[in-house]
């Protein structure tokens, strides 16, 4: 009786360090990715670098939807660098291995920098219905301190609701079972190899989704209907046009944001027959809205091209049309 428990207590200490396998299934080509995956990675790096240059180089742009786009470019920064390092040195150099507590910090790092980003999704819809319905009202409603009050909430919010997260990973037991068949720490990736029960690890994550990404999504789907129906009954085609356009960027990041989260959801359900899809959904899903969601402003917002082509130096006598 002793010598069992002596090993089952020497089996629950084994495990200093996990292996990220990286994609399950296709081992022997995954590092022909290791090129699209940096060049997304360094644009992303780019473009939202350029962006916060821009918003803080050009005094049109120090309004509040533009310091919105500012925090959207810093929590696109922090999501992309939380996990693309350690990615890209798997697939260059084969350094699997990380310890449990940069495992689980990296858990609390995605799962924060998620729903920051999903918040700011949802304070940029309040930001275009309070334009459009109210707008008399807009600049005493929507103002540098909306911004401060806007972000300092959701920055408390994800930072408090993620770090059950971590802590309960960290609480799990973890035997002779090391290897995770993923690039990153996934939260469920990393309980799905302890010994013991993770049914509470299970609910936290599936009750967090429902609250910050179910809320918010709620929220802005919401908020755009609204906005949608206080359009409709503009009796001008101009007017309808103008304010359909105001709207028009924020509402392809968001519809972009929420399918990928609603797909990446979709694909875990294939995951047992095809592994590596859901795998490198989670994957792109972290790098590719950092790296379109600057080039989707760029492309269509009037003032903020004028503010990339003076930072840049391209048209010192651009006008602001």
């Amino acid at each position: 009786m002793d010598t069992t428990l002596s090993i089952t207590n020497s089996s629950r200490l084994q495990v200093s360090e996990f292996i990220l396998v990286g994609l399950p299934g296709i081992h022997e080509w995954q590092h022909w990715l290791s090129l699209p995956l940096a060049l997304l990675y360094i644009l992303a790096l780019i473009a939202n670098i350029l962006i916060l240059i821009t918003i803080q180089h050009e005094p049109s742009l120090h309004q509040p939807m533009y310091q919105l786009l500012g925090i959207l470019a810093i929590v696109d920064i922090g999501l992309a660098t939380t996990i693309m390092p350690k990615i890209l040195a798997i697939l260059w150099f084969d350094a699997k291995a990380i310890s449990l507590h940069e495992c689980f910090a990296q858990i609390y790092a995605i799962h924060t920098f998620m729903c920051m980003e999903s918040g700011i999704f949802l304070c940029m819809a309040v930001d275009r219905y309070v334009a459009i319905c109210y707008p008399l009202q807009y600049s005493s409603i929507v103002n540098e301190g909306f911004v401060i009050k806007a972000t300092l909430s959701m920055v408390l919010r994800n930072g408090l609701l993620t770090i059950p997260l971590p802590v309960l990973a960290a609480q799990r037991h973890y035997c002779s079972r090391n290897e995770i068949d993923h690039c990153l720490c996934s939260n469920l990736g990393v309980t799905s190899l302890a010994c013991d029960d993770v049914t509470i690890n299970r609910v936290y994550q599936l009750a967090l989704a429902w609250v910050t990404l179910g809320g918010d999504m709620g929220l802005v789907f919401a908020s755009y209907a609204l906005i949608v129906r206080s359009v409709l009954r503009l009796n001008s085609a101009e007017a309808t046009s103008k304010a359909l356009s105001t709207c028009s960027s924020h509402l392809i990041l968001i519809v972009f944001f929420y399918t990928a989260v609603i797909v990446l959801s979709v694909t875990h359900l294939a995951g047992r027959k095809v592994p590596f899809i859901p795998v490198l959904f989670n994957v792109l899903h972290n790098v590719m809205p950092p790296a379109f969601n600057p080039m989707v402003y760029a492309l269509r917002t009037q003032e903020l091209r004028v503010g990339f082509q003076r930072v840049l130096g391209l048209g010192e006598n651009v006008s602001r049309k």
